[in-house]
Parts: structure tokens; sequence; C-alpha cells
């Protein structure tokens, strides 16, 4: 029995690593590690694989979004909706710009936004939607875009873990006023370090994106407002630049590799499957474990991980405490049972090993190794 990682970039590394490693030397060769025609190349590349008309580079997903909100003009005492059941860039950087996150609660399936609870949180104070584009899979950008549009609200697209997924035949990242990636390296699209980039299709709100990430400058030496230092590396850049023309093929395993699991789990009891959709680029494959008691309070769930542990099986767990029950955000007053489906599922979530090179007999000793412990 061999063991079986959460995640792992090896066999991506035997496919394109000598590609990688001449390009890295290149530019270590050429002395230009800031900027240059490495950066330069991948926004252009990344724009026109997302259909955007601009791509502008960070230095993370969580800067993007950051930028993105200090470039639409919101800050103190605005409101910001969103999901608690993400990671907490997302709501760190609403509260970063001074305003106020917003939590609205998600769907057990898809694990995003509900939006038929969505226009019920929408005040005078709300400026933005934040939907997040949850394990790959893709909010619908079309019932979403249309409540924002008749309450007059920006919609930053969260696409950390949603790089290539479609809605309607549009990338993710396209389809708000602005998209934001991360390329961490666990990524659909992942760099060999923290990355990311911001998509639009507004010139003025790209001339804008390009000033506050660096500095505020408008040229050398000039500054026209606080901005932040979050420029991409050229390295980054250019590791990027030769992953994004496999993406496509990755994203395809990966949706090969769902559709398997969803077949080889649909006998076993006490689990739900993830909710599949067309452009689902499935960053995790994340099921929810159901107690056979009346516990839940992801003891079970902690049962389940150690034995699939034990089995060899690498699992992780996305997210155990929702943003509104940490403690930074006690002062928003969520009381619990506020958002009951988030409460729920974040003590049933496992993402089960998900990578684009894993085999049917890995995925077969994944599933061998849960129904032991689930149909016990």
């Amino acid at each position: 029995m061999s063991s079986i990682p959460a995640f792992e970039l090896s066999q991506q590394y035997k496919l394109i690593g000598d590609e990688m490693g001449e390009a890295v030397l290149a530019i270590l060769a050429s002395g230009r590690y800031i900027g240059g025609s490495a950066v330069t190349g991948f926004e252009q590349q990344f724009a026109q694989y997302m259909g955007t008309a601009e791509c502008i580079s960070c230095n993370s997903g969580t800067d993007a979004l950051y930028l993105a909100l200090r470039a639409l003009g919101i800050g103190s005492g605005d409101e910001v909706i969103t999901s608690a059941f993400t990671f907490f860039a997302t709501a760190e950087t609403i509260s970063a710009v001074g305003a106020i996150p917003v939590f609205v609660d998600i769907e057990p399936d898809s694990f995003n936004l509900d939006l038929a609870k969505l226009e019920a949180a929408i005040t005078e104070r709300t400026k933005a939607i934040i939907p997040v584009h949850l394990f790959g899979h893709p909010v619908n950008m079309t019932q979403l875009m249309a409540i924002a549009e008749a309450h007059r609200l920006w919609v930053i697209e969260d696409c950390a873990q949603a790089t290539g997924a479609t809605w309607a035949g549009a990338k993710v990242g396209s389809i708000g006023q602005v998209g934001c990636f991360s390329f961490y390296p666990t990524k659909n699209l992942g760099a060999c370090g923290d990355a990311g980039a911001i998509t639009t299709n507004d010139p003025e709100l790209a001339a804008k994106l390009r000033k506050l990430r660096d500095h505020g400058q408008t040229q050398r030496y000039v500054y026209e407002e606080i901005g932040i230092n979050s420029r991409l590396d050229a390295i980054q850049a250019m590791v990027l630049q030769i992953k994004l023309r496999h993406l496509d093929e990755w994203n395809a395993n990966r949706q090969a590799i769902a559709a398997r699991y969803h077949d080889l789990l649909a006998p076993l009891p006490n689990l739900i499957r993830p909710k599949p959709s067309e452009g689902h680029v499935w960053n995790q494959y994340t099921i929810r474990v159901l107690s056979p008691t009346e516990a839940s309070d992801g003891s079970y769930r902690e049962q389940v991980r150690q034995w699939l542990q034990q089995q060899g099986v690498g699992t992780a767990v996305y997210y155990p405490i929702p943003l509104h029950r940490q403690p930074v955000y006690q002062s928003l007053g969520y009381a619990p049972g506020t958002l009951p489906v988030t409460e729920q599922v974040a003590h049933e979530v496992i993402s089960l090993p998900m990578f684009p090179e894993l085999t049917t007999a890995q995925q077969e000793q994944v599933v061998y190794a849960l129904k032991e412990v689930l149909v016990a």
C-alpha cells in the first residue's frame, strides 16, 4: 500500500522541471529580477487566456483583493458581502481597507454563497460583493450579477482557487468588475512561491491598480497616494508563463478525477459528495462525512481523518472555523447558529487527495479506506 498525499508537485516538476530550470537561470543571468519582459509577458498571456483587456500582476492573492478594494474606493464604514466559508484573506482585506465584512450563508452542496439569501444582507452601506469560487466551483454569476446591477454594487470575484473555471462560457474573473487570483503553489496555476494577479476590462481601473501596487507612483519618485509594494518577481512570472501553457490539460485531468471520485463514492453511506458543475476545475474534491451520532463538533470527522492517515491517505480540512466565528470577528455580533449551513459543513468537510497526476489506483485506495471506516 502506497502513501497518497493530499497534494504534491513532484510529478508536475518531472514534466516541466527542465524548462523551468532553464528559464529561471536565464532570469538570474539577466540581472532583471523585478519587472521586465518576464512580468509583462505573463500579464499579456494571462489577460489573453482570461479574455480580459487587462491583467495587473501582484505579490499574492491577498494583495489582489486588497488592491481591488482600494482601487474601487471602498473604505471606512462601507459594507462588503461575502462568504464566511473561505480563507481568511477574503474578509481580512475588507477589514484592512476599513470596511465591514457582511457574511451570508452558503449552499450545502457547492459551498458557495447562497444567492437566495444575498439580497437580505444588502443595506444602504453595501458597496460590493465578493463571491468566492470555492474549491474551483463557479458561483452562478448570471444570478449574482443581476442582483449586483439591480443594487449598483461592485463585484470582486475571488478566483484564488478557480483559475480556468468558467460560468456560461466565460472565465471566472472576467465577469465582475475585477477578478482576483492567487498563484500560491497549491493552486491550479501555482508559482514556486507567492504570486497573484488582478483582471479587469476597465482601463482606468487597471491604471489605478498599477499605481497602487507600486507605492502610489505615477512616475518615478512622484507619489499621488499611499500605495503598497506588491510587485510580481520575474522568476515567478516566468514559471507562471510555462505553467499556463499546461493549465487547461491539468484542469481537464482534475475534472476526470472528480468524475471518477463521484462514481466511486456513490455507494458509500454517511457521505455527501460535492456538487458537480460545468466549468468546475476542482482545486479540491471536498466531501461531507455525516456523524452517525448526535455529535456535531467535528469529532467524527477527525476520527475518519485519523483512520485515513493510518491507511496512508492524506487529507485536509478547509475550513474548520468559519470566519464569522473567528476571534477577531466576534465584535461583529454573529451568534452561534447565525449561519447554520456554514457552521454545519465546517464540522463535516474533508478534502480528499486531488492533483492532476492522481491515478485511478490511488483513487481506488482512497475510496477503499473510506469504505472501511464509513461502513464499519
